[in-house]
């Protein structure tokens, strides 16, 4: 049996819950702290129903399954939320320390770029924020097509970097130049009047 991807269900969410745990608490005593770490279950419950979570679940030698890496897509109308850009969000990117440095990761994001997001929801573009201060996540994701756009503070003051990785170059619109576009028309609009 081969490793299999899915989208996760609410009878995921503790196992979902413990490995996210379990990833990103080595992280911690490198000054990297990201909010997944102090928040609580009923918040990973929530998200499994509001959002596109998927999880990569690994065969054991018994015939059972282990969920070994997980990676939620947030659609920019999910409310409550802050979107930095109309392009679907990436976030909660885990692999469970047993299955680190087996391409498993790589291979989730894959999928969820790829035949999900490219093939069946035609997103032009997608983004992800991750610490500025981890010494290999930027380079890891700029090394499969992701590019720096901003950088803010999360809640816990560490310091991140967005990065944005365009999909569909045929359909990708850069959201701040739309902008500007927007505002030129609207002063020419102004003018016009005047």
């Amino acid at each position: 049996m081969t490793a299999a991807i899915r989208i996760a269900g609410a009878d995921d969410v503790p196992a979902l819950y413990a490995l996210l745990q379990a990833a990103y608490a080595p992280l911690v005593p490198q000054g990297v702290h990201f909010t997944i770490t102090r928040s609580p279950i009923a918040r990973v419950a929530q998200t499994v129903a509001r959002e596109t979570t998927f999880v990569l679940e690994h065969p054991d030698d018994d015939g059972r399954t282990t969920l070994a890496a997980t990676l939620t897509v947030r659609f920019p109308w999910v409310a409550d939320e802050r979107h930095r850009t109309p392009y679907p969000f990436l976030h909660w990117f885990a692999v469970a320390p047993a299955f680190k440095r087996q391409g498993l990761g790589r291979a989730l994001l894959a999928h969820v770029e790829s035949p999900f997001l490219t093939a069946q929801v035609k997103a032009p573009a997608t983004y992800l924020a991750t610490a500025s201060n981890h010494p290999w996540l930027q380079p890891y994701y700029e090394r499969d097509g992701y590019v720096a756009f901003d950088r803010s503070t999360n809640a816990l003051g560490t310091p991140l970097v967005w990065l944005r990785k365009i999909l569909i170059p045929a359909l990708y619109r850069d959201p701040s130049a739309a902008d500007a576009a927007a505002d030129d028309t609207a002063a020419d609009r102004i003018r016009a009047r005047a």
